[in-house]
């Protein structure tokens, strides 16, 4: 394969399915990046020597113009299969004709050509090789889909959801459809966490384990960012101000990876050290074939807990009456309780009251129950979509 821009990448993603060995080269890539799609680098000298099949998916450059001339198709492994639906120009169409006329090249698939509309070309008579006119964005099935990807795209970007071909994305690009579900997951982690904050972090670090790190899960920052600044900033917050908006504030933001995950199959944390110097943190994954949203841990509490739209926190000292001392408490304010948890370290120790609840708790309920309970921190988050 040369090059992995935007269709090189759809490409190495369909093969890599079907379990093809993948071998590309281009400059402008890194590795990591590559081994995420489970392809190796090399130099154009081997990926000549060692491919069975070439596709090429370059635009039209003064550096690309003949890269695969006379002089590369000598040093071709014999019988390889060359396609170009790129560019026409990127490979010498002489040269290429002469190569499958002497066996070097088994065969070929041309949409593309040095003048278009091309009406002779001596790869015409060729029994082995196979040529389109450039047509495929030109008909009327491929207008009518770019017409439906353009009006789902502005409808996502209304809503400010992602945008996978938005050119002002950092993420910008292909979004695997592993990583895709995580998006709305992470947005929620990041609302919970500046809920659980009380506000903005100095730093933020977004953390992704497990097997979705094989992909490129960058977009998953911008979403955990899109949903920490979510409540805190008035203007509409979306993928492509996220950054900036941390950026502005001087929040410091990182993303890490990690392929071990002991405990769950991919697991996203969100977190950060405030002003103050407290660490906060929250972890959640998706469960299940219906890939259902659970919030896994607070802190150092392990929780499991689904992110609905109103939730509360209470931390204090582990004794007796107190769960019924809270649920008294919404009850008099005609707050229903839908689910209730509470985690601890150990009995009499610290714990952690999650509540998932009908309506949001006001302010003065919940300093009243923080009083009554006695409890070091208590928090009421709403988790919503701007």
């Amino acid at each position: 394969m040369v090059g992995l821009g935007r269709i090189g990448l759809l490409v190495a993603q369909r093969l890599a399915a079907f379990g093809m060995k993948i071998v590309a080269y281009d400059p402008y890539v890194s590795v990591g990046r590559a081994a995420q799609l489970g392809v190796r680098l090399v130099d154009l000298d081997e990926l000549l020597r060692i491919s069975d099949v070439i596709t090429i998916h370059l635009p039209k450059t003064p550096e690309t113009i003949g890269l695969i001339g006379r002089d590369e198709l000598e040093r071709v492994r014999p019988g390889v299969i060359i396609i170009n639906d790129a560019r026409g120009g990127l490979v010498d169409e002489e040269a290429l004709a002469d190569a499958v006329r002497d066996g070097r090249v088994g065969g070929a698939g041309i949409d593309v050509f040095v003048t278009e509309p091309t009406t002779s070309s001596p790869l015409f008579e060729l029994d082995n090789v196979v040529v389109t006119p450039h047509l495929g964005a030109s008909t009327a099935e491929a207008q009518e889909k770019a017409g439906v990807a353009v009006a789902r795209s502005v409808r996502l970007a209304l809503r400010g959801e992602f945008v996978p071909d938005a050119v002002n994305v950092q993420a910008g690009g292909v979004v695997a459809e592993d990583v895709r579900p995580g998006l709305p997951l992470a947005e929620k982690l990041g609302q919970l966490f500046t809920g659980l904050a009380g506000g903005l972090a100095a730093a933020i670090t977004v953390e992704v384990r497990g097997e979705i790190v094989a992909h490129d899960v960058s977009v998953l920052q911008l979403a955990a960012l899109k949903g920490v600044f979510t409540d805190v900033i008035e203007e509409p917050v979306t993928y492509v101000n996220a950054p900036l908006l941390a950026k502005d504030r001087g929040v410091d933001v990182a993303l890490e990876t990690f392929e071990e995950s002991p405990d769950y199959r991919n697991l996203v944390t969100v977190r950060g050290v405030l002003v103050d110097g407290t660490p906060v943190s929250v972890s959640g994954t998706l469960t299940g074939p219906r890939q259902v949203e659970k919030v896994t841990a607070i802190d150092d509490f392990e929780v499991d807990i689904r992110p609905q739209a109103h939730l509360a926190f209470f931390r204090y000292e582990d004794r007796p009456g107190v769960v019924g001392a809270v649920g008294a408490l919404l009850g008099e304010a005609q707050i229903n309780i839908a689910g209730a948890q509470v985690s601890r370290r150990k009995a009499g120790g610290e714990a952690l009251m999650s509540l998932s609840l009908d309506d949001t708790v006001p302010v003065d309920v919940l300093t009243e129950i923080a009083k009554i309970i006695g409890a070091s921190a208590a928090r009421s988050v709403s988790l919503h979509s701007q």
